[in-house]
Order: structure tokens, then C-alpha cells, then sequence
């Protein structure tokens, strides 16, 4: 059975591609997202999480010792978020393949003054329940590992299955219209076609990105894993479009384009053309633990 945690070795997909960012950096590799680039990527969905993980706080009214969650990770490599929400004061486990991956989070935790609230754990999908608890966590985050699995229904179905009652998923995952737009923009306009007609998104041979979504697919995904779909939001809209040199040189070109973003993001307009989706799915049930 393929990992639905982190792709296979693949033409498609080498071993030492990053899911969900440039598939040239492996996953120790990436950044924590304090520069201007990494907070133009990850602002979005940190604020969504941040807010659905603050309202389970207050959902579980009291039920939860201290206000402390438990958050699962999956294929959360070197802890982009998993150190972050721990940063919060929540429990964070993170499973990931990849040793080297587990010791960059187990660094970066300890540099955050955050080592007690993370634990890393080498695993995949297949022994999933080998390595961590059923129904066990208040929220899972499954951030780009969608777009690598054979089969993204089951691989997120093993992430909904860690969630308690009451509890919320982060799905982030690639766009089929920021891949278009992206190809076209380039010149490749016989690529971003290929990638408009297929079934799976790609736009040829070398494409490193095995499966990408609309929003449309990605909430029925959510749904047809027994989850109601919160929000949609779109990621990356215009940050991978504009020009690094005025990013990084122009005065508060950061700060304005990351409002730009954040009011992009939840109009369906600009979800079509996104790099990638965010949907918060939360479970049918109590809030209860």
C-alpha cells in the first residue's frame, strides 16, 4: 500500500522532493516561515488554523486540562507548523518517513524552547494506528500530501481517522488553476493546456506533482470523508506571480501584499487560480472530549 503521509520514489516524484513547496528542497531543507517569502506562504493558512484552533479551545468548554490540544501532523516533516502550534501551548505529534526530516523537527523544536510539546514519530499511512492513536487528536493537519498519494480518498481518510469528536482537519493542497496560470505565464501555453484537460492536473512527463484539485474536488474529498467543509480559502494567489526583486526591495511590499492575500483568499474568483487550497473540515459530533 502506497504511504499517503509522504509520496513514493517515483519518476514522478523523487525521494527528496518537498511536498507542498518547491520540489527541489527536501523537507529538512525548508525554511521556518519568519522570512518575507515563507510568511507571504504560509500566512493564509496559519491564521485560519490558529483561529479553528482557538474556537476547539472554546468548544470543549474547559473539557480540554489547561486549554493544551492534541494536534496530529501528518507528513509534517521538519515542523513547519507542528513548531508553531506548539508555540500556541498545544501537544503536537508529527509522523513522517523521513529520519532526517524527524531530526531537523526534533532541532527546531529544541531552538523554539517547544521540545516538550513535540514529538516525532518515523511512520507512515500504512501502520498509521501503529504509531499513533485512533479517534486520538483534536485536529490533524494534512498539508500537501494529497497531491502525492495514488489514491487521495484514502489517504484522507487515515487523517480523518486520528480526529476526536468535534475535532477540525487543515487540508492544504495544490490548485489546478495556479499550475495553469503558472504554465502559461512561463510561455508553455501547449503545458498549462495539457494541465487544464487532465484528469490529474499535470501538465506533462516531467511534472513532479502527481495529482492537483479544484476547490470543488477538494470539498467533495472532505465531504465524502464524513467532515463539514468550514472554509475554503485559496493560498498563494498573486505571491508566487510577483517578482522577488520588488517583494524584497520595495517598501512595505511585503506587508500589502500579504493583506492582498489574505482578502483574495476566501473569494471564490480567485480560488480557481490559486497555487494552492486550504479547506478547514471539522467531524460531526461533540466538541466533547
Amino acid at each position: 500500500m502506497p504511504d499517503p503521509m509522504r509520496p513514493p520514489a517515483s519518476r514522478h516524484h523523487p525521494q527528496t522532493t518537498s511536498p507542498g513547496s518547491d520540489p527541489s528542497r527536501s523537507p529538512a531543507s525548508r525554511p521556518h516561515p519568519t522570512g518575507p517569502r515563507s510568511s507571504l506562504r504560509t500566512a493564509v493558512v496559519w491564521e485560519v488554523l490558529k483561529d479553528a484552533l482557538d474556537r476547539r479551545v472554546r468548544a470543549t468548554g474547559g473539557a480540554v486540562p489547561g486549554g493544551v490540544l492534541d494536534v496530529l501532523d501528518t507528513g509534517g516533516g521538519s515542523g513547519n507548523f507542528a513548531v508553531r502550534v506548539a508555540g500556541l501551548g498545544h501537544r503536537v505529534t508529527v509522523v513522517d518517513p523521513s529520519p532526517n526530516a524527524l531530526f531537523a523537527l526534533e532541532r527546531r523544536a529544541a531552538e523554539a524552547g517547544v521540545a516538550d510539546l513535540v514529538r516525532g514519530v518515523q511512520g507512515d499511512a500504512h501502520g498509521l494506528f501503529d504509531v499513533v492513536e485512533r479517534d486520538g487528536y483534536d485536529a490533524v493537519l494534512c498539508h500537501g500530501v494529497l497531491e502525492y498519494v495514488d489514491d487521495p480518498a484514502e489517504g484522507l481518510g487515515n487523517a480523518v481517522a486520528a480526529l476526536r469528536p468535534g475535532g477540525v482537519l487543515s487540508l492544504l493542497a495544490a490548485g489546478l488553476g495556479g499550475a495553469v496560470l503558472a504554465r502559461a505565464l512561463a510561455g508553455h501555453f501547449t503545458e498549462a493546456r495539457q494541465a487544464l484537460g487532465d484528469p490529474d492536473g499535470r501538465w506533462g512527463e516531467g511534472d513532479p506533482v502527481p495529482h492537483r484539485f479544484t476547490a470543488e474536488q477538494l470539498t467533495a474529498l472532505v465531504e465524502d470523508a464524513g467532515l463539514a467543509v468550514a472554509a475554503v480559502h485559496g493560498v498563494r494567489v498573486f505571491a508566487d506571480l510577483v517578482p522577488g526583486v520588488l517583494v524584497d526591495t520595495e517598501p512595505g511590499a511585503v506587508e500589502a501584499l500579504l493583506k492582498l492575500e489574505a482578502a483574495a483568499a476566501e473569494s471564490p474568483a480567485f480560488h480557481a487560480v490559486a497555487t494552492q487550497l486550504h479547506v478547514l473540515g471539522e467531524t460531526r459530533g461533540s466538541a466533547g472530549r
